[in-house]
């Protein structure tokens, strides 16, 4: 980082791994039946479920899956649209940037370290 400002080579990186990642939970969000792009999660039919009495229980357990993954996708294409708008690793908490450390772990971060501590720590 230079300037307390990512550099032009991290910021690139940072930003084909959110993309990658965001193309990878598309493609799992479409591999459970779902619609990336909506936030419904319908069954066609019971196809690809045990049988009925289990299809309840197994709708559920995606329907978990598909929202957990959603929740990630939404994180990862804020952070894309943060790198667009030049506000890309910058703690929403305090305004301070965050460790480029973080980001190359979790590049959708929102939170610098010691935010998400305190966050946390309540």
């Amino acid at each position: 980082m230079a300037g307390n400002r990512l550099d032009v080579a991290a910021l690139s990186r940072l930003r084909d791994e959110l993309m990658r990642h965001r193309d990878f939970l598309r493609a799992e969000i479409r591999a459970q039946g779902a619609d990336p792009d909506s936030d419904d999660v319908t069954f066609v039919d019971d196809s690809g479920f045990a049988d009925r009495g289990h299809s309840s229980e197994e709708r559920s357990q995606v329907t978990a899956v598909v929202r957990a993954l959603r929740s990630n996708l939404r994180d990862v294409e804020g952070a894309l649209s943060k790198t667009a708008a030049g506000a890309y690793g910058i703690c929403e908490r305090c305004g301070q940037p965050i460790s480029i450390e973080r980001l190359e772990a979790l590049p959708w971060a929102v939170l610098c370290i010691d935010c998400k501590q305190r966050a946390n720590a309540r």
